[in-house]
């Protein structure tokens, strides 16, 4: 066959084997399931590093922020990672003072690592929530200073990306959050916007931002109030099929009253003091000598002389004071903005539709005392109040709105294959098909051609006779050795032919019944060679 027939079968086996092989290897490679997207450069570094020490199978895509494992070991990577506490959003939390090589930093060094760990630390917290995917916190820690009689208080910022909204609530928590876990913060100093620039909080409001605030807390209380009126009428008409609209009048004066009451009726006595006194006077008619007879008693004068005669007086004299305390009531009233001075609201209700026996939906309008129990039933839930001047009205309208479109049910895939399963099918598939193209088409048809032995020189008898050659005679391939070897017409055919000079082993009774054609007819033997030989030429 030769060295290039052998070199282009053993190149076009090798061409076939890594085919098959390259087929191969595309179906037994797992699938890929993601394990993160949306990381950050570091992180996704680090994730790299780690699946690299395991020997897991991974591939990058999105400029090396998503990942993809083999889909049995996702959700195992994923809380394998999570305990090294991997994807950290690209901050540095307090293992910044792990590291051996802190010793001789400076104290400002070691301050400036404490608020990157702080931040780090916050910014970890509050991305664990639900509604938040991503966050970022700055703190400004003023730096304490002697001799200073006030120092400034903390301040701090917050960027958020949420899932969805994130309401006031989950705002405020946010901001006490932030404030809880860096001393002297207070939550009014803490910013906090959204991704899109949003302000969702701001530190320290001051006078200028109070029409944006009432703004806001008008356009919250009208929302509250629409959803509950909706929520009511809804469910009666049916959803879709009611259209509220409320307007809000708000007073944000802030109003602060003080008074003070005094009950007459309710004398308590508080205290009381008693002051009695008691005098005698004594007078007498004659004048008597200052003697020492007269100073002793009366009946130790000398004489048994009796005393003058004279008048005498005693004076008795009582005070009491007595005071009462009255009851007193003092009370402090303050009552913040957001007052609701009137309120508007008007509500729309679509009618009924009935289909007909020809499939057409006619429109019937609601019932007039079902109206009204819908309008009782809106009453109560805005708190209407006539005296405040509140305005209701409830109408019943036909709704130009297309009807709904009917989906058909979703249907299970089929014996639990996704897309992506069919579509790794067809792409073994397709792979299968040209294989089979290349073999039967390309390979066997060349393989048959190398391996099949090529004659120096053919001739064949054809069905027609040629110069009076019998049809019957048959084709028959010579080599030019063996047609240059023919004597003359009388000589032995056995003897002149060399059997061993034939390609494709002749059988010896054709070789011979092709002498005796020959021997019979020379001019058209020799008229054929010579045609042979003018077209081999």
């Amino acid at each position: 066959m030769g060295a290039a027939r052998l070199g282009a079968m053993a190149g076009l086996t090798i061409a076939l084997v890594g085919a098959f092989i390259y087929v191969m290897n595309m179906m037994t490679q797992p699938t890929m399931s993601l394990l993160f997207s949306g990381l950050d450069p570091r992180d996704s570094a680090e994730i790299v590093g780690k699946l690299e020490g395991l020997k897991v199978a991974y591939q990058l895509k999105g400029d090396g922020t998503t990942i993809l494992v083999p889909a049995e070991q996702a959700l195992r990577l994923r809380m394998q990672l999570a305990g090294d506490g991997l994807p950290n959003g690209g901050s540095v939390g307090y293992e910044i003072f792990d590291r051996s090589d802190t010793f001789g930093q400076t104290s400002f060094v070691q301050n400036v690592n404490l608020l990157r760990a702080l931040e780090g630390e916050l910014s970890r917290t509050i991305r664990a929530l639900d509604s938040i995917e991503n966050a970022r916190v700055h703190l400004n820690i003023p730096k304490h200073e002697l001799f200073v009689e006030k120092e400034p208080d903390p301040t701090a910022s917050v960027v958020i990306r949420a899932r969805g909204t994130v309401n006031p609530g989950q705002v405020q928590a946010i901001q006490n959050l932030v404030a809880s876990a860096v001393p002297g913060m207070k939550p009014g100093t803490v910013t906090v916007i959204d991704e899109k620039g949003i302000l969702l909080a701001g530190g320290q409001a001051g006078a200028n931002d109070a029409p944006v605030q009432h703004d806001e807390r008008q356009a919250a209380f009208e929302d509250r109030i629409r959803t509950q009126v909706e929520n009511i009428v809804s469910g009666i008409v049916g959803p879709g099929r009611a259209r509220v609209q409320v307007t809000a009048d708000l007073d944000f004066n802030r109003i602060t009253r003080a008074s003070e009451t005094f009950d007459p009726d309710g004398q308590v006595i508080r205290s009381t003091q008693t002051t009695q006194a008691t005098s005698n006077d004594q007078n007498s008619h004659g004048a008597q000598s200052v003697t020492v007879t007269n100073s002793l008693p009366a009946g130790a004068q000398s004489g048994g002389t009796a005393p003058t005669a004279g008048s005498t007086s005693t004076d008795n004299k009582t005070e009491e004071t007595i005071n009462y305390e009255i009851s007193k009531t003092t009370s402090t009233e303050v009552q913040e903005g957001g007052r609701v001075k009137k309120l508007s609201v008007a509500v729309a209700v679509d009618g009924n539709y009935a289909t007909g026996t020809d499939g057409k939906k006619t429109y019937q309008p609601i019932a007039a005392d079902e109206m009204q129990q819908i309008e009782q039933l809106v009453r109560s839930a805005i708190g209407y109040d006539e005296k405040r001047g509140d305005q209701l009205k409830v109408v019943n309208l036909r709704f130009n709105q297309p009807e709904a479109e009917i989906l058909p049910p979703a249907e299970e895939p089929f014996m639990g294959l996704g897309k992506a399963d069919y579509w790794q099918i067809a792409q073994f598939g397709g792979l299968g098909v040209i294989a089979l193209l290349l073999i039967f088409f390309v390979a066997r048809p060349l393989a048959l051609r190398l391996s099949s032995p090529q004659a120096a020189g053919q001739f064949a008898l054809t069905s027609t006779s040629v110069g009076g050659v019998p049809a019957g005679a048959g084709q028959q391939a010579l080599s030019g050795q063996a047609m240059g070897a023919l004597p003359a017409p009388h000589s032995s055919v056995g003897s002149m032919i060399d059997i061993a000079q034939v390609e494709g082993q002749v059988k010896e009774s054709s070789v011979r019944k092709v002498g005796e054609i020959v021997a019979k007819h020379p001019d058209e033997a020799t008229s054929i060679m010579r045609q042979w030989l003018h077209e081999s030429a």
